[in-house]
């Protein structure tokens, strides 16, 4: 059974920094694409960054909004996804949640293209 377990959230000023950790247990990191995924109330949940193993180097995706700003990255184990968080807006508030699910050839982008995911972690920047 996959778990999925979010820490580093919390509260921050507009401008600082946050680094996300969620440990994955349960399945063969090698072979599985994770994401970070954030909601805000009343809104569905929408892509952050996605990486998924490649034969050299990891693919990844990031959300727009978020490019130059976030960096999404694995311990060698791939068993440890982070989320480096930087330059944070107050439109980044939101829960964080954290996803896998098995590579299929391509980087997925979409919340439905994941069946595994953590709890979430608040993050809450302050203007």
């Amino acid at each position: 059974q996959i778990r999925l377990v979010e820490s580093g959230g919390g509260s921050v000023e507009a401008g600082g920094s946050l680094r996300l950790s969620c440990a994955g247990t349960g399945y063969y990191g090698s072979r599985y694409c994770m994401g970070w995924f954030r909601q805000t109330p009343g809104k569905e949940r929408e892509a952050v960054a996605t990486i998924c193993p490649g034969a050299r180097s990891d693919s990844t995706y990031y959300a727009d909004s978020v490019k130059g700003r976030f960096i999404v990255s694995q311990d060698d184990a791939k068993s440890t996804l982070f989320l480096q968080m930087s330059s944070l807006k107050p439109e980044d508030t939101a829960m964080y949640y954290c996803a896998a699910d098995e590579y299929l050839g391509w980087v997925p982008r979409s919340p439905s293209d994941f069946i595994n995911w953590g709890q979430g972690t608040q993050v809450t920047v302050s203007s």
